[in-house]
């Protein structure tokens, strides 16, 4: 089997910024990394992501999939270009107020939206050192923007970043793949299996009982940005009394303090 040639990473950013050489002779182009964008994004709505291929996409416009290569060199960069296509609209912060948690709860609920709207951008924006293009990472400006008043460092920041945008994540995949049916079908057939063996189990029998695994009234976002953001104030607290650091450079008068 032939070995895959390794992609032209350079060739790949060079596409998603627009800086890629544009010939000066020969006829306009018909297409544009764009249009075609575009199109591979209606059909990964309305498909899923694997429904997307090259050949695909082309047929749509009328033409074979080698023409495409003359704009896309591959499926991984069209990938790429989706995502941008579907975060062009950056999340403008301020209508939500000064505040770090204000702005970034908008910016959390932002995101929900997008991979609502768009559930096929969850796989293809899994955590991987992916090539982002400016409206990717426009996105990511605006959250570590969000979270500069908190005054931690900028690890701090990442990674509640991470774990904001990690939330977001989990609670739209569950919402994907919630199925009304399957989960009253689950239901019953897990009461009958603890009602034989709810000795060995006694938590998630308590749990059950409990109502855990029902319906929730509460908005399973709004409960975790709560956590977490409730921890991240204990962070700034704890900074600003020269506790608990979190890895941060200590400030002078921290050093006073601490004798």
């Amino acid at each position: 089997m032939a070995k895959e040639k390794p992609r032209d990473l350079r060739a790949g950013i060079a596409l998603l910024w627009g800086e890629q050489e544009q010939p000066t002779r020969g006829p306009k182009p018909s297409l544009t990394p764009r249009r075609i964008a575009a199109s591979a994004v209606a059909i990964a709505d309305a498909e899923g992501l694997e429904a997307v291929s090259m050949s695909k996409v082309a047929a749509g416009f009328g033409v074979s999939a080698m023409a495409l290569y003359r704009y896309v060199p591959g499926k991984a960069e069209l990938v790429e270009l989706m995502v941008e296509e579907v975060l062009a609209a950056v999340p403008d912060l301020t209508a939500a107020g000064d505040g770090w948690r204000e702005r970034t709860i908008a910016w959390a609920r932002a995101s929900e939206a997008v991979n609502r709207a768009h559930p096929w951008l969850l796989t293809a924006t899994a955590m991987r050192r992916q090539l982002m293009g400016p409206h990717q990472i426009g996105w990511l400006d605006a959250a570590l923007v969000a979270l500069e008043p908190t005054g931690l460092g900028a690890v701090e920041r990442h990674r509640i970043f991470v774990l904001v945008a990690g939330l977001v994540r989990t609670i739209t995949q569950q919402q994907a793949d919630f199925d009304e049916e399957h989960s009253r079908e689950w239901g019953r057939l897990t009461g009958e299996v603890l009602e034989r063996h709810a000795d060995r189990f006694p938590g998630f029998t308590r749990a059950v009982a409990g109502g855990a695994f029902g319906p929730d009234p509460v908005d399973p976002l709004e409960f975790g940005l709560g956590c977490i953001l409730d921890g991240v104030q204990l962070l700034i607290d704890q900074a600003l009394t020269g506790q608990g650091l979190t890895g941060q450079a200590l400030t002078g008068q921290a050093l006073i303090d601490q004798g």
